[in-house]
């Protein structure tokens, strides 16, 4: 079956020449559900891998490597772990501060993502992702970084 959306090319090639390719092609990817949590493993839709600690975005994820940033418990979640999942084009980013919520968020990384116009959850793991996989059943376009242990 074949559908016709006659004004669709035309805000597609605008959006392309706008934004680029790779960032109109995002926005047209679904955010992938969390498939599965526990104890310091997490599986991702459309994934074959096993994470500990991961960051999923529209169309998305990988790895969240706190040596990258050098994030460590406290003091928390900085700008930089969640710039790359901001630059997704996301309009909800979810951060699971892990299962005893061990791991912070200082208020300077909330207002970084607010100030791009992001609305920002911050939850205990469990129910971060809970709350992930429902706006992904909304159709949002949801990102996260998500801590599975501590």
């Amino acid at each position: 079956m074949y559908v016709r959306f006659p004004g669709l090319l035309p805000v597609l090639l605008l959006t392309s020449q706008v934004l680029g390719p790779q960032i109109s092609s995002q926005l047209l990817m679904a955010s992938p559900k969390i498939a599965s949590l526990s104890w310091g493993q997490m599986k991702v839709q459309g994934s074959t891998l096993t994470y500990k600690d991961c960051k999923v975005w529209p169309g998305g994820s990988r790895a969240w490597d706190w040596r990258e940033t050098g994030t460590e418990h406290s003091p928390g979640v900085q700008p930089a772990d969640v710039k790359e999942v901001a630059e997704k084009g996301v309009q909800t980013l979810v951060i699971g501060r892990g299962m005893s919520e061990a791991l912070k968020v200082p208020p300077s990384t909330v207002e970084y993502l607010e100030k791009q116009g992001i609305d920002v959850r911050v939850l205990q793991t469990e129910q971060a992702v809970k709350e992930y996989n429902a706006l992904v059943a909304q159709g949002v376009r949801v990102g996260g970084v998500f801590h599975s242990t501590c």
